[in-house]
């Protein structure tokens, strides 16, 4: 450590990282201790340091910390009890609205509620408003009617933690407006929602200029943080060729302008001749000064959080003159954030930006002198992606190879013009409109011509490496293998830095055995999405809801949970007929993973995919498991749900039954065609539980074990329905709902007995998880 820190830093260094590691402790526990846990805590902390054990005081103290702020933010949730309960909230909109296809979504800081007496409310919720024709608007203090309900979100293997993201930005409740006549604007109060205010003036006067742009999205996310209007193709390109991180407000930005701003204020006040302060302490300031600013444009958004404490530390070794070595600053800038945001360490960004300076303080550590401007661009743009390699595999399973070579163009790209234009652009948007909206065309023109390049690199067959999510040793072995490929030339057996990387590179989860079949039906909300895997192949059912054009099921869930498990192609696609809830992920799937041979009870609608119709008697066989479609039968004409494909899958002595949105027309012809031969060990509840499915002579030619439910939670149409369950349990079926257990997996063809369902939430719990 004395190689990296000076001597007489090394105990403080050791001491941050206790902290840091205390810290971490927590966010790794299912559930909080008791909060009087904290009492022989902080009694034993006292004694620790009084005995000076500081290494062990710092752990201990890392530990209240977190504790003592993950008890404030579980205590902010929506009570169970005021749950679907209509409310009456009044308070002030604390975001720019996203307004998209008739829906109006924002957050809402809650200043009083009218509620059941001794109620709590969080202090900030999320709200919708469907079918709004009232234009809101940031800092607007409303007076609405609502209902509520605690944060939940899907889960799944692979996909994103939406309650965690819910948790960390201290949302405590999400739910929607009620059409109401006590819905209504309240007169304003001064407070500090003016900022607000600035931020929703600025977005109106850029809607209008970046309307007609073709790279709006873009602009618009490099000026204000927003980067709902990116569209998805636009997205693939970024991630592929390794230039998102350009895109969103986040630490390399801040620094940026925090640099320009440092930069132009050295020089300012060298020719001014400053005499009261000196001029480095001037720069200091501006640079921190430029940083907030930019910050507060992203309003403040956890990234922007995180690099503005980073730049408070290091202009404040600046301010104090303090000799402070690289790696023991970046050091301190971490032990801030961590002590600003125990749950930074939760994010990625958090590592990837660590991860990056780490790695160009290592590279520039070996340098007797700068290189060239573009050969230093190229060796940091190396080092940078060989080191963060590890981790890209780790959060997001792929690792853009051409992200050197893009970034070599995009990073000054992005810096030198296309930053600078678009913040000039919306300084002069309020002095003078046609030269603001010609900087932005300008903007626009040049990202046009670069895209061309950026998307010609994502076509390429080799743009990036994907494949399932290394364990965390394999990371720790890959980190370490790019420390030693990164070291000096000199250094002896570089070569085994490679070799350190293999593991991560060619980890695999295991696949099922041959007769044997993983059958997934994925927590979707509101919709259907099931995955059946076998030795060599994967079939997908159902690809679930398309919620907007900016979000749907097959990029969000499917696509992250395929790779998770190490699939790179789906070899057959069912969809079992055309609603929105059960195909809605088709288009995107498709567009990011291959596709072999597809099905669907209307072809019609899906003409990308080329699907064949699916009917009755159709079969095949992988790798011992057998798979064939019991319906529809050629002739039937009955309605779109009761054409939906049904399909059997047999392993060994175990049969699973999907059935789609089938009511009791189908079922009723199923149960003359098959009679017993209906029998199955699961089944996916058809219709999501609906009251207009699941009969009973049906359910007792079927006589399933298990009944795999596909639902929202706490969904406006109330599946599974009552009567449906108490069905269920008249045939002895166990239940189980992916709005509560999240995933459910099924293993079809071990042993002789079916073993219950494991839901993901009993295998990932974090204590802000939601709890049945």
């Amino acid at each position: 450590m004395n190689e990296i820190f000076p001597r007489e830093s090394a105990p403080t260094a050791r001491v941050m990282l206790a902290f840091v590691a205390g810290v971490a402790a927590i966010q790794w526990l299912p559930s909080l201790p008791p909060s009087v846990a904290l009492v022989p805590a902080v009694a034993g902390l006292v004694g620790l340091v009084r005995y000076r054990w500081h290494v062990l005081a710092a752990v201990l103290a890392g530990l209240i910390w977190a504790m003592a702020l993950a008890y404030l933010r579980v205590a902010d949730e929506l009570p169970r009890a005021l749950e679907q309960s209509e409310l009456r909230l009044e308070g002030t909109v604390a975001s720019v609205p996203e307004v998209r296809e008739g829906e109006t979504r924002f957050l809402f800081e809650i200043d009083a509620v009218r509620a059941p007496e001794g109620a709590r409310v969080p202090g900030q919720v999320r709200l919708t408003w469907y079918r709004s024709a009232v234009t809101l608007k940031a800092g607007e203090r409303w007076r609405f009617a609502v209902k509520l309900k605690r944060p939940h979100g899907m889960l799944n293997p692979g996909g994103m933690d939406y309650e965690l993201w819910l948790f960390a930005h201290r949302i405590g409740a999400t739910g929607y407006v009620r059409e109401s006549d006590e819905n209504q604007r309240l007169a304003p109060r001064p407070d500090l929602f003016g900022f607000q205010r600035w931020r929703q003036a600025l977005s109106d006067a850029l809607e209008p200029v970046l309307r007609e742009a073709r790279f709006g999205g873009i602009l618009k996310a490099l000026v204000f943080g927003d980067e709902s209007d990116i569209t998805p193709e636009q997205w693939d390109v970024l991630r592929k060729t390794g230039t998102a991180h350009l895109v969103a407000i986040s630490g390399s930005h801040i620094a940026l302008i925090a640099g320009w701003c440092f930069a132009l204020a050295l020089k300012l006040a060298a020719v001014a001749q400053v005499s009261r302060w000196a001029p480095m302490t001037v720069a200091a300031w501006a640079g921190f000064a430029g940083a907030l600013a930019y910050s507060g444009l992203a309003d403040f958004a956890i990234p922007t959080r995180r690099a503005l404490v980073m730049i408070a530390v290091i202009m404040a070794a600046v301010v104090l003159k303090r000799p402070v070595r690289p790696f023991h600053l970046l050091l301190l800038a971490g032990f801030a954030v961590v002590s600003v945001d125990p749950l930074a360490l939760l994010a990625a960004g958090f590592w990837l930006s660590f991860v990056a300076v780490a790695a160009i303080l290592w590279v520039a550590a070996h340098r007797l002198r700068p290189p060239r401007p573009l050969r230093g661009l190229w060796q940091i743009n190396w080092a940078t992606a060989l080191a963060l390699a590890p981790l890209l595999l780790l959060f997001f399973r792929q690792i853009p190879l051409l992200s050197p070579l893009a970034n070599l163009i995009a990073v000054p790209l992005f810096g030198i013009a296309l930053i600078p234009l678009c913040l000039l652009g919306a300084a002069m948007l309020s002095i003078h409109t046609p030269l603001g909206g010609s900087l932005f065309g300008l903007a626009d023109e040049l990202l046009a011509h670069f895209w061309k390049l950026l998307d010609a690199m994502a076509g390429l067959p080799f743009a990036q490496w994907i494949q399932s999510q290394p364990p965390l040793w394999a990371t720790a072995l890959a980190l370490g293998g790019a420390l030693i490929l990164l070291a000096p030339r000199g250094l002896p057996a570089r070569w085994l830095g490679g070799v350190l990387f293999a593991p991560a590179l060619t980890w695999q989860p295991t696949a099922p055995a041959p007769g044997q079949a993983v059958l997934t039906l994925l927590d979707v909300g509101q919709g259907l999405a099931t995955v059946v895997r076998t030795h060599r192949h994967t079939l997908v059912f159902d690809t679930g809801a398309r919620l907007s054009d900016r979000f749907d099921i097959g990029s969000a869930v499917l696509w992250p949970f395929l790779t998770d498990q190490g699939v790179t192609r789906v070899d057959t696609l069912v969809i079992s007929h055309a609603d929105i809830d059960h195909m809605g992920g088709a288009e995107s799937l498709a567009r990011l993973m291959p596709v072999g041979l597809a099905y669907g009870s209307a072809p019609e609608r899906l003409p990308s995919s080329r699907p064949l119709p699916c009917a009755e008697g159709q079969d095949w066989t992988w790798d011992g498991v057998h798979f064939e479609f019991l319906w529809p039968a050629g002739s039937y004409r009955g309605s779109e749900n009761d054409r939906s494909c049904v399909l059997r899958v047999t392993a060994g002595p175990h049969r699973a039954l999907l059935t789609g949105d089938i009511e009791a027309l189908a079922e009723v012809q199923l149960v003359e065609r098959y009679g017993e031969r209906l029998d199955a060990d699961v089944l996916i509840a058809p219709h999501h539980g609906s009251d207009s499915s699941s009969t009973r002579p049906f359910l007792q030619r079927v006589s399933p074990a298990y009944v795999l439910v596909s639902a929202g939670y706490r969904n406006r149409f109330g599946f599974p329905a009552s009567k449906v369950l108490k069905r269920y349990e008249e045939v002895s079926a166990q239940v189980s709902n992916t709005a509560e257990l999240g995933a459910l997996r099924f293993e079809l063809g071990t042993g002789s007995g079916v073993q219950a369902p494991v839901g993901y939430r009993s295998t990932y719990h974090r204590y802000w998880s939601w709890r049945p």
